[in-house]
This record gives structure tokens, C-alpha cells and sequence, in this order.
């Protein structure tokens, strides 16, 4: 970790509280000048005692600019000393606690009308905010940003704390009750389910006003994969709009063959500071990568394109390699910054990334030339000087032009990767966070056991049950709660709505796809908690916060799905899939006060919630449930599956049942009676738990299934 303060050993001059702390992004800022404080009541109580106001500073260990900001301001001497005059200085993990973060966020929205990270909030002595924003730069650079320097914005909130101190507190006050109205918001009175055709329609067609025919994606630069949104698409798609599939084959083509994909690595950097998918923030994250494998996985699975096998394959494959802890569980994210040598005497952004054409010739010889005109290397650089790996060009075009066979360029290209990831591997590596988050896992968890039948690989059967095995041991209390974070044998705070549902998430998947009871067992007991934990019937729908959370000046409610989908909108969903299982009317009625209490903005806004329309259009759909019983690892077993899952099929629940399962029905009544025919994997295809004839053939079962 960079400190530029050190003594004659080279020992940091400086530590705070934070080296205690659990979180590697506090320890970024362990050797800091600044006196930070871990948010709780130690800090707290100080402003309090010492009328004080706080700023608390948010972010997380991958953000390039929260690195920037820590090097710039806080690590320096004169600014510390300002801070640490004024302020009770708070330091938060956003991955550790998203109730902070999103309560701050959505102020700071309010306020400026834009977020990001760093993420700079300045309260009043009980957390009140009244002033925030994201960057701010030093001395030196404010003009360039025509901007405030971070010591104006210093000194000049602590003046107006002392001067105007009533102001403040109103208008802290006002922007309160403004985020509670907005936590609040539950379904309206008369508010109906949307429909499944008519809302994703309407969905494609006001994506399509947002979409770039050229390069893919929506909006305007910088452009974020928006897996969620991806993943709706192909929901419409199934639902007949004509629109929908070729929006999300470009855009999956366009990234895949982009900067954002690492082309010699496999797996997604967070997003692309340009709108032609090349330069990218390099950060990698568990979240990102989770998601759009699968989103590649099911463009497979309903187009049969190879290139969409192959990157969802490369990216798994990435999250073994680089970001699984030993024991299963995945770590969540590797920097963007790294160093450029051994022993240089910072870190830059993207280092690890780019080549030079004679770096890359000195390990391909005469194939180097072919080698750079397929991936866009060239003397001018395409970032910095040096060149980020891409392929603007399809291989077809680069063969013409180059007079080289298709096979020839095929070859340069596999063998030309295989020997430059080779070489990278001796680089410095970005610093991985090695937090494992239980939310994150959940996505991850469920990216393997979807892939495991189509696939046709026991491997990722088996990484996401150690992953599941992980998560319902280490990250949870001996009481039964689970934990939202963990790192080396510490726990971190209590899990949230999203944590309690996106395992629930991955552990259905992985029951479909590995047939165990325990996974459908714990997923049932995750469920009534997290009702009994954060539902509200107030508002008609969940918060973020269990109900006996630390008391903050709002209770954090985010319904919005950004780059990982809402709690809200997974927990409809997993209710749904819940009350097929077990004839549970309870789970759907919730699931469905939550999608209709968002209807108005999934008409108005699809783009910012693409989970919650997968939500709504399985709310709107027939539901089949599916019980198939037989021997796990029996051929006519594994044949069933892979017409049940195999397929993209996101309107049907799977259900298992093994010969020795010990009282299945206990289990849900779908269960009852309903095993292997003479001793033959059989398959059961059922409505509302009315079921029609048990087939025992492949082509019978998908018959009923289509």
C-alpha cells in the first residue's frame, strides 16, 4: 500500500484507528494523516461532545478516483491538519455498508443531482447531511476543473457550520424528509400488476430510443455493460418484441470484442470511459462478471452463437483463477491501478493491461505484426501512449487485408494470447480486495450453477457448491444470521435485504442444478427471515435494513437496479419463484405489492430497473413447475435436465427429488409422491401443483415444456 509519509526505515509516519479495521479499503487509508474514524458511535459521540461537524467519505478499494483523492488530499499534511481541526473525519466501506452509502448517495443526488464515488457527505452531529459531492480536487488542480479546491470546500462548510448553523439544520431536515418519502413510497392504492407483453414492449421501446446502432449499449458515454437491462432483453425477446434481440446481440458483441472485455484474460473491467466499448475503468468486479456471464450464457443458450459460449466460459473461468478464495467463497474485486515495474515508485491505472508493439514483439517474434493488426497495437497508442488489446476489426476483414488465412490468423491470435497472458503474469498485479461479500457470492453462485447443465461441467457443479457451503458457514452468526461480509475468520456487519436474497437466488439454482435438499431447505428458511427481517407492510415492500438495525436518520430503501440489481427487486423475484415451490400465496402477493408499486417507473424508466422487469414478466407469466427425481449422476437423469435447464427457460421452477432423500414432501408438498417410476428418471411438469402425465424421455418433456 502507497503512503508517501515514511520515517528513515521507511515505516509509515502515520496510523489511525483504521488499521484496525476489517475492510482493505479502510486499510488504504490506515496511514493516512487524517484522524479517521470507522463509522459508529465512537465518532459519533465525539461531534456530539465536541459540536462538531462530521464528513464522512465513502468509497471502495477497486475506485480509481477514491485512490486519486486519498493521494491528492487525503495523505497530505496541510489538508489533514485542516480536517482534522474541523471535522470528525468517518471512513466507510460502500461494499461493507451499502445502507450507508445508499442513504448518503441518494442525498448527495438530491442535492447536486449527480453521485459517484468518492462519495464526500458532511453532517451534523447525529448524521444529518446538509452538504456533499463526489471529487474534489486540490490546490493545484481546481481551476483545471473549474471546481472548488477540497481545502475551500474544508473550510468554507466548517465557517458556515459556525455562522449559519440553523440553516443548515433546516435544510438538513428538508432533504431527510425528502429521502424518507422517497424510502417510503409503497404501492399506491388501486396500483395493478403491468403486464407481462405490454410492459416489456413498452420497455424495448423506450430502450430503443436510448440504444446506439453503431456500438451497442445505451446512453451516452461513459457506458456501463448494464447487465440488468441485458438480461430483460432477452426476457422481451421471448415475449415477441422484434426489437429486442438484435439490441442485445450487438451490444454483447461489440463489449466482447471491446477494451472492457480483457482479451487475454477473459472476464469484464467495470465500464467503458468512452461509447465504442475501448478504454475502460480497469477495475475488475466479482459483481459485474457474475451477471454478465450469465447474461453471455443465456444469449448462448437462445442463439447457439459460439463467441457468447466462449466469453461466458473465459469469464467463469477468470473468477476461478484470480478471484476464489481457497475454502470457495470469491473475493470482490481487483484494482484498476497497478505498478508498472516491480518496485516503481506508484501505481497507474491500467498498467497491468497495456502493451507496447515492442513488448509484444518481443515475445511473439514474426507474428507480432499480424498479432497488432488483429488487436488494434499500433506506435500511436490507443490509450496513453500504449494500446488496450481490442478487435475493431472482424477476422474476415483483417485476412483480406493482410493477405493471411483465416486458419494462419486464427492461430496467431490463440497462440499470441496464450504467450502475452504468460508474460503479464510476471507483471506487478493490481491489488485484489480480498472481502467476500455475501450478496456478491449469491450472483456468482448462481453464474455456476446455471452454467453447470448447459455446459455440461461437474467442475462448476462443484465450485458453486463449495461457494454455497462457504456462505451458509463462514458468513453467517451460530444464531442463523447471516453476515454481509467476511475476511480472514472476521465477520463483518449484519447482511442486508440483497445479501438475504441473492443467496436465496443462487441457492435455487444451485438445487435445479445439483438436486440436494439442503439448498432448497436453507432457501426456504432464508425466506421467511428475510420477510420477517425487512418487510414492511407500510410501505408494501422490503427495506434494505433488517427492522433491528442501528437506527440511521433515514431508513435506507433503494428499489432502483444499477449495476447490481435492488434487493427489492430480487426478493420479488425469488418469491415468486418461492410460492410456485411451495404453494406459498403469502410470497406472491408480497412480490407482486413490490412490482406494482413500481409500475409507474418501469414504464417510464426500464433502463434503471431491468431486474425488477424480469420480476414483473415472471409475475405475468404461466409458471410451470417442474419436479424431476432420479439419480443425480444417472445418464437418463442428467438427460431430463438438460431439456429443463439446458434451455433458457426463465418461466419454469425446478424442484429435485433422489432416491434416499429422506421425506421429501416435508420438504414442499410439490414433492409428494412424485419420484423415479421403476427406478427411471421421470419428470413431472405441473401448474398450481396440478401436474400433467410423468414422462420419463427427453422429447416427452420438452413437449409439455413448450
Amino acid at each position: 500500500m502507497y503512503t508517501r509519509h515514511r520515517d528513515a526505515q521507511g515505516k509509515p509516519k502515520y496510523t489511525n484507528r483504521l488499521i484496525h479495521a476489517a475492510s482493505p479499503y479502510l486499510w488504504q487509508h490506515a496511514h493516512n494523516p487524517v484522524d479517521w474514524y470507522e463509522w459508529g458511535e465512537e465518532a459519533l459521540e465525539r461531534a456530539r461532545r465536541e459540536d462538531k461537524p462530521i464528513l464522512v467519505s465513502i468509497g471502495y478499494a477497486a475506485c480509481h478516483w477514491c485512490h486519486v483523492m486519498a493521494h491528492e488530499s487525503f495523505d497530505d499534511e496541510a489538508t489533514a491538519a485542516i480536517q482534522n481541526a474541523l471535522f470528525v473525519n468517518i471512513k466507510v466501506d460502500r461494499e461493507e455498508r451499502p445502507d450507508l452509502d445508499s442513504l448518503y448517495m441518494a442525498a448527495v443526488q438530491a442535492m447536486t443531482g449527480q453521485g459517484g464515488w468518492p462519495l464526500n457527505v458532511f453532517c451534523l452531529p447525529d448524521g444529518t447531511p446538509f452538504f456533499g459531492g463526489t471529487y474534489f480536487p486540490p490546490d493545484e488542480k481546481a481551476a483545471r476543473y473549474r471546481a472548488s479546491s477540497w481545502k475551500q470546500v474544508l473550510e468554507r462548510v466548517a465557517e458556515v457550520y459556525r455562522t449559519r448553523r440553523d440553516e443548515l439544520a433546516a435544510s438538513g431536515t428538508d432533504l431527510v424528509n425528502h429521502i424518507k418519502r422517497l424510502a417510503s413510497a409503497g404501492a399506491a392504492d388501486g396500483a395493478t400488476l403491468p403486464g407481462g407483453d405490454t410492459l416489456l414492449h413498452g420497455a424495448v421501446a423506450a430502450l430503443s430510443r436510448q440504444f446506439d446502432p453503431q456500438a451497442g449499449g445505451f446512453g451516452d458515454a461513459p457506458r456501463f455493460p448494464q447487465a440488468n437491462v441485458l438480461e430483460a432483453l432477452l426476457r422481451a425477446h421471448l415475449r415477441g418484441a422484434p426489437a429486442a434481440l438484435p439490441m442485445l446481440e450487438l451490444t454483447l458483441h461489440k463489449m466482447a470484442r471491446g477494451g472492457i472485455y480483457d482479451q487475454l484474460g477473459g472476464g469484464f473491467h467495470r465500464y467503458s470511459v468512452d461509447a465504442r466499448w475501448l478504454v475502460p475503468h480497469f477495475e475488475k468486479m466479482l459483481y459485474d462478471n457474475a451477471l454478465l456471464a450469465r447474461v453471455y450464457l443465456e444469449a448462448f443458450q437462445v442463439t447457439g452463437r459460439p463467441l457468447y459460449r466462449q466469453v461466458a466460459v473465459e469469464t467463469l473461468a477468470y473468477m476461478v483463477r484470480d478471484l476464489r478464495h481457497p475454502e470457495g467463497g470469491f473475493y470482490s474485486s481487483e484494482d484498476a491501478d497497478s505498478l508498472p515495474y516491480p518496485g516503481a515508485p506508484h501505481a497507474e491505472e491500467g498498467a497491468f493491461y497495456v502493451w507496447t508493439p515492442d513488448e509484444v514483439r518481443e515475445h511473439l517474434g514474426e507474428d507480432a505484426a499480424l498479432f497488432c493488426h488483429l488487436y488494434d497495437i499500433s506506435r500511436t497508442g490507443n490509450f496513453e501512449g500504449r494500446n488496450i488489446l481490442n478487435l475493431p476489426r472482424e477476422p474476415a476483414e483483417v485476412a483480406r487485408v493482410t493477405g493471411a488465412s483465416l486458419e494462419r490468423l486464427e492461430w496467431v491470435a490463440r497462440e499470441g494470447r496464450e504467450r502475452l497472458f504468460a508474460a503479464r503474469a510476471r507483471r506487478p498485479r493490481p491489488f485484489r480486495d480480498e472481502k467476500i461479500i455475501t450478496s456478491w457470492n449469491g450472483m456468482a453462485l448462481r453464474a455456476f450453477a446455471e452454467a453447470a447443465i448447459p455446459l455440461t461441467s461437474d467442475e462448476y457443479l462443484e465450485i458453486a457448491r463449495t461457494c454455497a457451503d462457504f456462505l451458509l458457514t463462514r458468513l453467517r452468526r451460530d444464531d442463523g444470521r447471516l453476515l454481509r461480509s467476511w475476511r480472514d475468520g472476521r465477520g463483518g456487519p449484519l447482511a442486508f435485504l440483497e445479501d438475504y436474497a441473492l443467496l436465496i437466488d443462487g441457492l435455487l439454482a444451485l438445487h435445479a442444478a445439483d438436486g440436494h435438499p439442503r439448498w432448497l431447505a436453507e432457501s426456504f428458511a432464508l425466506a421467511d427471515d428475510m420477510v420477517d427481517l425487512f418487510w414492511d407492510d407500510a410501505i408494501a415492500g422490503f427495506y434494505d435494513t433488517a427492522r433491528d438495525h442501528e437506527a440511521l436518520v433515514v431508513r435506507p430503501r433503494d428499489v432502483g437496479d444499477n449495476a447490481t440489481p435492488s434487493g427489492n427487486s430480487v426478493a420479488a423475484e425469488v418469491l415468486l419463484r418461492l410460492a410456485a415451490l411451495r404453494g406459498r400465496d403469502d410470497y406472491r402477493q408480497r412480490a407482486e405489492a413490490v412490482i406494482a408499486g413500481q409500475a409507474g417507473m418501469l414504464a417510464r424508466f426500464p433502463a434503471g430497473f431491468g431486474r425488477l422487469l424480469c420480476a414483473a414478466d415472471l409475475a405475468a407469466a404461466p409458471v410451470k413447475e417442474v419436479v424431476i427425481a432420479g439419480a443425480p449422476q444417472a445418464e437418463d437423469t442428467r438427460a431430463l435436465l438438460d431439456v429443463a435447464l439446458g434451455t433458457y427457460r426463465p418461466h419454469i421452477v425446478v424442484a429435485r427429488t433422489r432416491p434416499g432423500d429422506d421425506d421429501p414432501a416435508a420438504l414442499t408438498p410439490l414433492l409428494a409422491e412424485r419420484g423415479a417410476i421403476g427406478g427411471a428418471a421421470t419428470a413431472y411438469v405441473c401448474a398450481g401443483f396440478v401436474c400433467q402425465l410423468p414422462v420419463q424421455t427427453p422429447e416427452a418433456l420438452a413437449e409439455q415444456l413448450r
